[in-house]
């Protein structure tokens, strides 16, 4: 008797197409770093931020929690993560 394994992955459908930010990096830029307020996603966001300082030298990080994962982002978080941030990292953390 011999074992037969199915592998479920199909083809894809579409062609994959890249992904452009909609912001450059390559100069001054501010980054948001938004914990959702799980445990270690404090923790978690700053390894992002210490992982992407290391390729965006010029860039600021400015850090915000939100503290409770099951509510939106507040209204004043909001705003100052538009008004001050060019770009956004979001992360859950468990």
């Amino acid at each position: 008797m011999s074992v037969q394994f199915h592998d479920p992955k199909a083809e894809p459908l579409a062609a994959p197409e890249p992904y452009r930010l909609g912001v450059a990096l390559d100069g001054d830029v501010t980054i948001g770093m938004l914990a959702n307020g799980f445990p270690d996603s404090v923790e978690f966001l700053q390894a992002v931020e210490s992982s992407l300082s290391s390729v965006l030298p010029r860039a600021q990080f400015k850090r915000f929690n939100k503290g409770d994962p099951s509510i939106p982002v507040p209204d004043e978080m909001l705003a100052e993560l538009v008004e001050d941030c060019d770009a956004v990292v979001a992360a859950y953390g468990h």
